[in-house]
């Protein structure tokens, strides 16, 4: 249960930053909402504790469904303050990997992604994506953590990053990206943005990476012939 325990411990931490963000904001209309969250968050802390980690995760699963509700009805953004995040990816074959990437840039404000077009993914990656640019994006835009989604610019990548103003750039821990000079050179088209990064790779699931699955259908399917 020990994966269980680290996952739910993730959660509730998540899930109190995030309420601590809209207590702070001064929520009044949805105070209730909130404080039935919290309440869920508390007991998710007692189950926990008591080693309830099945019943801890429900409750904590209560509380963001509250939340979620709240940013449904457009009120989490303290009237218009929320801050905005860019994301920029291929998002080829969606994995887990991608939904906590995305969970973790929601974590800090309202998520906006970059889907990359296809030949800039092809010579960034080295291969053709396996799926279109539209089918990918149309896929990200279904995401609950995703607020907007559309295709990035085929020849400058920072003119999406103009185009969304972000607060916050938001880099997975395998994107090459020189943070200081990401920053100066926004800064020069007059867009000053915090460039924040997620520390690692998740690997809680088997298949955490576009690649990963990708070996093994051919290793499943092809090499056996």
């Amino acid at each position: 249960m020990s994966g269980l325990r680290d996952r739910v411990i993730k959660y509730i931490s998540g899930m109190e930053e995030t309420l601590r963000k809209l207590e702070e904001g001064g929520q009044k209309k949805y105070k209730k909402i909130l404080s039935l969250a919290r309440q869920y968050t508390n007991d998710a802390k007692y189950y926990l504790d008591r080693g309830d980690e099945e019943t801890a995760l429900v409750d904590v699963v209560y509380a963001e469904g509250l939340v979620d509700a709240l940013k449904f009805l457009g009120e989490e953004d303290n009237d218009g303050n929320e801050k905005k995040v860019f994301v920029g990816g291929t998002f080829d074959i969606i994995h887990p990997g991608h939904i906590e990437f995305l969970r973790h840039a929601a974590s800090l404000g309202r998520v906006y992604v970059a889907v990359s077009r296809d030949r800039n993914a092809e010579r960034v990656k080295g291969r053709k994506p396996i799926n279109d640019e539209n089918h990918r994006l149309e896929v990200v835009r279904s995401i609950k953590y995703v607020h907007e989604a559309f295709l990035g610019d085929e020849n400058d990548f920072l003119k999406s990053v103009e185009r969304v103003k972000p607060d916050i750039v938001f880099l997975g821990p395998d994107q090459r990206v020189d943070e200081q000079k990401l920053k100066d050179e926004l800064a020069k088209r007059g867009v000053v943005v915090s460039v924040q990064r997620l520390e690692k790779r998740v690997n809680v699931w088997p298949h955490s990476s576009t690649t990963s699955i990708i070996k093994e259908i051919t290793d499943r399917y092809c090499n056996h012939v």
